[in-house]
């Protein structure tokens, strides 16, 4: 018998591909306000607060804020099924998870807004017990209290939970929470590359997830 109760994920590289086109909403922000192009890999060190946050603490006329938020979500909403959809993979993972009866939490950076928005085109939002975003906890990761808040929601121990991501954030925090952490390497886009911090393992395929929760060893699958 697997001792894996229920999956806490990440979202943004980690459930969808979703880094390519924040990158996109963000950076078009920066233009039309700041003047300034930024790289993906600048765009990557403001992550961590809410995509409100970020433009409220990097814009450096307080006065543009609001209007560069609708701005950002104008630009990520704007054909956003095109730009993204649930690979087959993912798709896979969360109807087994689900079928054997393993409750799945996100614990996001996040706003609450951004999440439901793309739950919402992905056909997402009726598979997690619980979702807890940037804008729902007074420290995002790599702080651990969304960590701790799920599990607590869940009625579990830190010892019957994985957490899995695609940053060093949420490695940081898996680590700081003391759960079994799963670096999450399937999707072309991802916060970090390479890991600053160890995580317990990296799963380039979802289904070594499945294997995983099911109790197969370390999750390789054939």
């Amino acid at each position: 018998m697997s001792s894996i109760q229920a999956v806490l994920f990440d979202f943004d590289g980690t459930l969808a591909d979703t880094l390519p086109l924040s990158f996109k909403a963000f950076r078009a922000v920066f233009m039309k306000y700041e003047g300034k192009t930024l790289t993906d890999a600048e765009i990557v060190q403001t992550f961590g607060p809410t995509e409100e946050e970020i433009i409220t603490e990097n814009l450096s006329n307080p006065a543009h804020v609001d209007e560069a938020v609708a701005y950002y979500y104008e630009v990520f909403e704007k054909d956003f099924q095109k730009h993204i959809q649930v690979s087959e993979a993912i798709q896979d993972l969360i109807s087994k998870l689900w079928d054997l009866h393993k409750p799945m939490v996100i614990i996001t950076g996040k706003s609450r807004r951004c999440l439901d928005i793309c739950l919402r085109n992905l056909e997402l939002d009726g598979f997690f017990a619980a979702t807890i975003t940037g804008d729902e906890v007074e420290r995002s990761k790599p702080d651990p209290e969304g960590i701790f808040k799920a599990v607590q929601l869940l009625g579990l121990s830190t010892s019957d939970v994985v957490f899995v991501g695609d940053s060093d954030a949420d490695i940081a925090a898996g680590k700081s929470a003391q759960v079994l952490t799963i670096g999450a390497h399937w999707f072309d886009t991802v916060q970090n590359v390479e890991f600053s911090v160890e995580p317990d393992d990296i799963y380039t395929r979802p289904d070594q997830l499945i294997a995983l929760v099911m109790g197969q060893g370390n999750g390789a699958s054939e």
